[in-house]
């Protein structure tokens, strides 16, 4: 019988420990058993291991640093928020959000940039993005000698293991190796994952799903994403892949194969509208979503019929998703939801009329109008999620 690779169990055991911590802290060791449902032997190992990196720290309870409590000291261990530094960033079209964050997940500064990137050669987005970051970078009072990792959200299909980009509407090119651009530019190592599951472990670490281990986002933005979380972990495909949701199919036939992105990706609802100066401008700058609704509010019909259609589309699509996952909580995000009322109705209704009866209630909707600073925290928490399965020592992460 083959035996799991004891180095690997020792990182997941590692890894184990020190999210509990992070999610439960100050939490004493035998907590931390019970919760891990690790042998306590195990976790003073490992405690101690992470203690000696200066990834964790000791808080007593009970001595005479704490009035009104008696007895003996009871050790309670947390993060160390100064351990690491890390920059996450949201590069949509129209606009960048930078946040550099500690160890915990907390943030230090912020920086937006309302530009816009998309179509532009890649060395000119590879400048725009280092300024970003060097900028936020400063603004926390560091500099990128102190930042432990840097990860880049872009909408499209990326290859998380790689840090390749095989598409993006962000992109003239397909098959971007811009990781490995951005570390060479920036000299801290760079991930580049999807904005989809950067936002979902946002809510997880931050957000609506902090106390799951098991949910799914739905992000409607300029692509449509979807962010699976099982066992406290992003579900990727072969070499790391996102998913591009907007690439499901609805139907095929003689006639074609319809796909979702047709009936609700950004283009095909505001492209439902004869443009004129005003909004076609605002589609070029990025913000149609928010014409849009000022058109919706003010019974615009066509456009009205378009979120109307994708709202229904969005719904029976989640309504399969939930018959194949069975998620306690579905989370939509992005800016379809500016659409309003329209829209999330008919997401609704198509929802309830399509999900299985033997599945209704499984699933609660949530409709979250996340901030771009929750997306940039989001890609922070990636890069701390490597930071806490990587082997440490004292002088920091092997990498």
């Amino acid at each position: 019988m083959k035996t799991a690779d004891p180095e690997l169990m020792r990182a997941i055991n590692r890894f184990s420990v020190l999210d509990t911590v992070r999610r439960h802290g100050p939490i004493s060791r035998i907590e931390i058993s019970g919760r891990t449902q690790l042998s306590t032997t195990t976790v003073s190992a490992i405690t101690a291991s992470l203690l000696d990196d200066g990834l964790i720290l000791t808080r007593h309870e009970g001595d005479i640093r704490t009035e009104g409590v008696r007895g003996r000291p009871r050790v309670m261990l947390k993060l160390n928020p100064e351990a690491a530094r890390v920059v996450g960033a949201k590069i949509a079209a129209s606009r960048m959000m930078f946040v550099v964050t500690d160890f915990c997940g907390d943030v230090l500064s912020t920086l937006s940039l309302p530009i816009r990137v998309d179509r532009q050669p890649i060395g000119v987005i590879a400048d725009l993005v280092e300024d970003g970051v060097r900028r936020c970078v400063v603004d926390a009072g560091l500099s990128l000698e102190d930042v432990d990792m840097v990860c880049l959200g872009l909408p499209g299909v990326i290859e998380h293991r790689t840090g390749r980009i095989r598409s993006s509407p962000i992109f003239r090119e397909i098959n971007v190796d811009f990781a490995d651009e951005m570390t060479r530019r920036l000299g801290a190592p760079t991930m580049i994952e999807s904005d989809a599951h950067a936002v979902t472990l946002a809510h997880h670490w931050f957000g609506s799903a902090r106390d799951l281990n098991d949910m799914v986002l739905i992000s409607l933005e300029q692509t449509l994403g979807l962010g699976v979380l099982h066992d406290n972990q992003l579900f990727r495909g072969a070499g790391g892949l996102s998913h591009n949701l907007g690439d499901l199919v609805l139907s095929a036939g003689s006639a074609g194969t319809v796909r979702l992105a047709s009936q609700a990706g950004e283009n095909a609802i505001l492209g439902a509208r004869s443009a004129d100066g005003r909004f076609a401008e605002a589609i070029r700058l990025g913000r149609g979503m928010q014409h849009a609704q000022t058109l919706v509010k003010a019974e615009d019909n066509e456009l009205i019929n378009a979120a109307i259609r994708a709202g229904s589309a969005v719904g029976v699509t989640l309504a399969n998703i939930v018959t194949l996952f069975a998620p306690p909580l579905v989370i939509i995000v992005g800016s379809s939801l500016e659409l309003g009322a329209p829209f999330i109705n008919a997401l609704q209704d198509a929802y309830e009329t399509a999900v299985p009866p033997s599945l209704k209630g499984v699933a609660e909707l949530v409709f979250h109008n996340s901030s771009d600073e929750l997306w940039a925290q989001g890609a922070a928490a990636v890069a701390l999620h490597e930071l806490y399965e990587s082997p440490w020592s004292t002088t920091g992460p092997a990498l």
